[in-house]
């Protein structure tokens, strides 16, 4: 096992290093999906996030020990740089591999369980959620920070904010899911556009996020709302086309 530990939670190793050992049999299931599974562990009263990462193939599993960090390892990696920069996310404790004789076989990412009130899908989902423009607007802001700090989120989708709220009108945005990120010295407006154009189907709501991009950077509302909408139209096309593909060839299995 190679394991590494937030330095602020060293007194937590032997806690950390059983909570892997016992990972299938313990834990409250949080998330169990069909690549990763992801459980609440109480260690030393600290509710904890473990998510344990899909076992990959056997090509990947020379890729992951040779040639490129591990989902786990990279996810707790990219939450130190997203705090080094000011950006909310749940606070890394540690990153977990185990090996075989070929590589990698399995691999966790454990984090603070941090208590949302709400994701980035419930204003997708429900449009008269309560606040939801006020929060659509400083989500917007938030995005236009990350973009400011050169941090490209590629898993920028609808579930992988967490929000907050800290005070009346007032919430914080936290990044989950953290396995794929660029980072760059500036982001130009197409890159920041192209980040953006998972985050909602809604052309109302793509409005009001280019009304309010626009109010921090140098390009018109028009220009904006013309890209944005234009790259989340091409990516919606594409993925009900995918999907719809998907659904073809399984219905053709059967």
């Amino acid at each position: 096992m190679q394991f590494r530990i937030h330095q602020d939670f060293k007194n937590l190793t032997q806690n950390l290093i059983l909570v892997i050992d016992n990972f299938k049999d313990q834990g409250k299931d949080f998330v169990i999906g069909t690549r990763n599974i992801i459980k609440e562990f109480d260690v030393d009263g600290n509710k904890v996030i473990v998510k344990s990462f899909k076992i990959p193939n056997v090509l990947n599993k020379l890729i992951y020990r040779y040639f490129r960090k591990s989902k786990a390892k990279r996810s707790y990696e990219y939450a130190i740089k997203l705090q080094e920069k000011g950006i909310g996310t749940p606070q890394p404790y540690a990153w977990f591999e185990n090996h075989d004789i070929l590589g990698l076989t399995d691999s966790y990412y454990i984090s603070e369980h941090l208590f949302a009130d709400l994701t980035f899908r419930e204003l997708v989902e429900i449009p008269d959620f309560p606040d939801h423009e006020n929060i659509l607007r400083q989500f917007t802001h938030f995005c236009f920070l990350l973009h400011e700090k050169g941090v490209e989120f590629t898993d920028h989708s609808p579930g992988n904010t967490l929000i907050k709220k800290v005070a009346d009108g007032k919430y914080n945005f936290y990044l989950v899911d953290l396995n794929r990120m660029n980072f760059h010295d500036s982001m130009n407006f197409n890159l920041r556009m192209e980040n953006l154009k998972r985050l909602t189907p809604k052309q109302e709501m793509v409005a009001v996020m280019s009304n309010e991009y626009a109010k921090y950077y140098n390009k018109s509302e028009a220009e904006i709302f013309e890209s944005l909408w234009h790259k989340t139209s091409e990516f919606q096309r594409k993925f009900w086309r995918k999907r719809a593909l998907k659904k073809k060839l399984k219905f053709k299995k059967a």
